[in-house]
């Protein structure tokens, strides 16, 4: 059994597992080499020689203890056929949202379109330098792909004025999120995948009495059906304030705390295993704070299941000896 799913299913392990979102990536300079001569970022995830070679690239580095597929979110819309480009310096750019063409989408194109995805995991599940880790795969959650598909470009901290207008539409594409959602998941798991992760990005956006509908049931739905096919499933619903109701309601396995909740405050309201927290900014500042912080998080929760992670992705700019630093530091603990 890994160390992560000894956190998970025997809620203690040997040692503090890690692993590190986006992980694999723009902080790598063997990443940054292969990114110069692929600048599509749509193309590179659906090439499964070089998104398999990117996710084992930080495993060759680093003693973690996974590999999450080198792939995107959004690759959910853009295989239900909206448009997705990545624009440097900006982000995603989606074109518009043409909803009686997406209700035609069926299952085998939608296949069709991301295949290579599931592809990748393969390769990466049988590579001998997973050597028996966890094998990351993930997708949005429906709230935050709902926000990308309308929105048509990341909301930075607020969303459209009219964004709630049209009740039928938000409706109609939560249920095909779901569906396809669940199709994606499944692909991921039969190609190899043995946890899976549902990052909610913009959870934080909504007020509380949105929670239910827009939060709470739809990730419900897709916590389940990952647990109907028994592998373990993380959730990681950024700025909700009331992660206490948040683990309750929707009961994953594992819930990755983002790094505005206080290791402190949480311990006490959570009974389910823990992920992250620490800021990836502190990555940025030199190692002895860097030691500090990381402390701050192995301390509060040295008799609690943890797995160490950081709040938020590994910025672009983090020095890759920062990162050794740290995995090393968290293994020594």
């Amino acid at each position: 059994m890994t160390p992560i799913n000894e956190v998970i299913i025997k809620k203690k392990t040997n040692i503090n597992p890690i692993w590190i979102m986006r992980q694999a990536g723009r902080y790598l300079p063997e990443f940054r080499e292969i990114r110069k001569k692929n600048p599509n970022f749509i193309n590179l995830c659906l090439n499964e020689k070089l998104s398999s070679e990117i996710t084992l690239q930080p495993l060759k580095r680093f003693e973690l203890d996974a590999a999450i597929i080198f792939s995107d979110i959004l690759m959910l819309p853009y295989g239900l056929g909206q448009e997705v480009e990545f624009k440097k310096n900006f982000g995603p750019i989606l074109g518009d949202l043409n909803l009686e063409k997406i209700a035609k989408v069926d299952e085998i194109d939608f296949i069709n379109k991301i295949h290579r995805v599931y592809k990748a995991i393969k390769i990466v599940n049988n590579s001998k330098i997973l050597n028996n880790k966890n094998t990351i795969g993930f997708v949005g959650a429906p709230w935050t792909l709902l926000v990308y598909m309308i929105n048509q470009k990341s909301p930075k901290k607020k969303l459209k004025t009219d964004f709630f207008k049209d009740k039928f539409l938000i409706n109609r594409i939560l249920l095909i999120l779901e569906k396809f959602l669940k199709i994606h998941i499944k692909n991921q798991i039969d190609s190899g995948a043995n946890l899976i992760q549902i990052f909610d990005s913009w959870a934080g956006l909504l007020e509380e009495k949105d929670l239910p509908n827009f939060i709470y049931s739809p990730t419900l739905n897709l916590v389940n059906y990952v647990k109907s096919l028994n592998i373990p499933v993380i959730c990681f619903p950024r700025e909700v304030k009331n992660l206490k109701e948040f683990c309750d309601v929707v009961n994953p396995d594992v819930v990755n705390i983002d790094y505005n909740v206080s290791p402190k405050k949480i311990i006490d309201k959570i009974s389910i295993p823990i992920q992250g927290g620490l800021d990836p900014k502190i990555l940025l500042t030199d190692k002895e704070n860097l030691k500090k912080e990381t402390y701050k998080y192995l301390d509060v929760f040295r008799d609690y299941p943890y797995i160490f992670n950081l709040g938020h992705g590994v910025l672009p700019e983090t020095d890759p000896n920062m990162m050794d630093y740290l995995v090393k530091m968290v293994k020594d603990y």
